[in-house]
């Protein structure tokens, strides 16, 4: 979870361990105005958002640990292209929490196998949640630890992708944030968005991102 802007950081705090930097999914946005949870709160303050659901310490961990492969199952097929296409949104949720607002899948989608979720569910009955979960509840602390390179674009060169149907894309209604990542890196040199596909993307279209990722780094020079 929120492994994109770990990559955009490390390449920030440690440039020179890091010749190129790909991102999948979440687009480099720069530090922003306020922290993320700041402007969540802005925008959707009328409006249930997983970000927020996920701040208080314990709350989404007992929805998400109380039947794992259900959890799993739910987010893994919400937020892929079959998914976001079916738009797989309840209208009127019974519960309170996250994941009775969204469709439990009678079958997987096609790039998900049975064996695929078996192993995931069993690493996330081992290990919990907590760890994924904490990792959105320090955005405060994310901003004040970026200070030093606000206003500064991302020197490396830079490669973006995503699926055309990605989640995060549509976060911030009326904001284009490719666009945005535009301003925010000093070499976008690659940007590609894949038909259909989800927030998945390394799953949905195995093929496809290896060969942009490959087109990426065969870009690079030793000098850079």
């Amino acid at each position: 979870m929120k492994g994109a802007p770990i990559a955009y950081a490390t390449a920030q705090f440690h440039p020179e361990r890091v010749r190129g930097v790909a991102g999948l999914s979440a687009p480099h946005t720069g530090r922003g105005s306020a922290p993320s949870i700041e402007l969540y709160r802005r925008t959707y303050k009328d409006q249930f958002f997983y970000q927020l659901y996920f701040q208080e310490p314990g709350v989404a961990e007992a929805e998400l640990e109380a039947d794992v492969r259900r959890s799993l199952r739910i987010i893994y097929y919400r937020n892929s292209g079959e998914g976001q296409k079916a738009n797989s949104r309840i209208e009127n949720p019974t519960g309170p929490g996250w994941l009775d607002r969204y469709v439990d899948p009678d079958r997987l989608p096609p790039w998900l196998t049975e064996a695929d979720l078996d192993h995931c569910v069993g690493q996330f009955r081992e290990s919990g949640f907590r760890g994924p979960l904490n990792r959105y509840r320090n955005s405060e602390r994310d901003f004040e630890q970026l200070a030093p390179f606000d206003g500064k674009p991302l020197a490396q060169p830079m490669a973006f992708l995503a699926g055309s149907l990605e989640p995060i894309l549509r976060f911030f209604p009326g904001v284009d944030l490719v666009d945005l990542m535009r301003k925010q890196c000093a070499d976008l040199r690659l940007v590609r968005l894949f038909d259909d596909a989800g927030h998945w993307v390394q799953q949905e279209r195995p093929a496809e991102v290896n060969a942009a990722l490959l087109e990426f780094l065969g870009g690079l020079s030793l000098a850079e």
